[in-house]
């Protein structure tokens, strides 16, 4: 039997939703949830790559769905996730919170794949290494890749959508819809980053930058220990993003370059 008091929570929860403050909420944590989920679904994009051509897709949508499915699951333990914020154990004078060692194995594992992944892309044939790794690459190896990075990633954007909003329904609400319209379009950003090797290597150094910046902010956190609330230090992705943003557009001058004169050698072969 559903108590009074669980009702009344959904249906204050319904009724700031459905406000005009929480209309705009919805709209502004739904953005922040796709921005904070490029990260994912760039990695996703290139972890699946090493599937067969008739797996990827499936692979992308599980992974996404997966990691709509955490995210809901972490939000409804908003009050234990905030409580991990709290050191564990102290190494000195340094408190080691929960949030701490998440970051950092995530950043670590991060940091790891993507450099064997640079490598491959760098020292291996392309042709070469598709074959050979997509026969190497099981589904459920990459699926569970991909669910160790959705946890860290639902983690970092669970506790800016706490930040940004107190009520359960509107951050469940933006994740859904923020998950919806990745997994409509994952398979255009996969074929774009796959099909064009620069567009993949600066996808890479981002996820690189990435796993630097979950350990940086790992390691920030226990410095945080140290220090009055009101002088925590706090780490800006902010110009990670731009840096992305920078490159891609300065490799799509490139790649629209590159077009143009393909198609000046072609015509001018066509006339000799």
């Amino acid at each position: 039997m559903v108590s009074n008091k669980n009702m009344h929570s959904f249906a204050s929860d319904l009724s700031s939703l459905f406000s005009i403050n929480g209309l705009v909420t919805l709209f502004t944590l739904t953005i922040l949830e796709i921005i904070l989920g490029i990260d994912n679904i760039i990695f996703i994009s290139i972890a699946v790559d090493k599937l067969p051509r008739e797996h990827q897709s499936k692979a992308r949508t599980i992974g996404l769905l997966l990691a709509l499915v955490v995210r809901t699951i972490l939000l409804c333990f908003v009050g234990y996730i905030a409580g991990l914020k709290d050191p564990f154990f102290h190494i000195g004078a340094y408190g080691i919170s929960g949030k701490a060692i998440i970051l950092l194995g995530g950043g670590i594992f991060l940091l790891i794949k993507t450099w064997q992944e640079i490598q491959e892309h760098i020292h291996g044939d392309e042709d070469e290494i598709g074959p050979s790794k997509k026969g190497k690459s099981t589904f459920n190896a990459i699926i569970m890749q991909i669910i160790i990075i959705d946890f860290v990633f639902s983690f970092d954007s669970i506790l800016a959508a706490v930040g940004l909003s107190g009520v359960v329904l509107i951050m469940v609400s933006a994740v859904v819809i923020s998950m919806i319209l990745m997994i409509l379009f994952s398979g255009l950003v996969a074929d774009f980053i796959n099909k064009n090797p620069g567009i993949k290597m600066i996808a890479l150094s981002f996820l690189l930058v990435i796993g630097g910046i979950l350990v940086a902010e790992a390691l920030i956190d226990c410095y945080n220990t140290t220090l009055p609330h009101e002088e925590h230090i706090e780490l800006n992705k902010n110009y990670a993003y731009v840096a992305l943003a920078f490159a891609m557009m300065i490799e799509l001058f490139n790649i629209k370059e590159r077009k143009i004169k393909r198609t000046k050698d072609f015509t001018q072969d066509d006339k000799e």
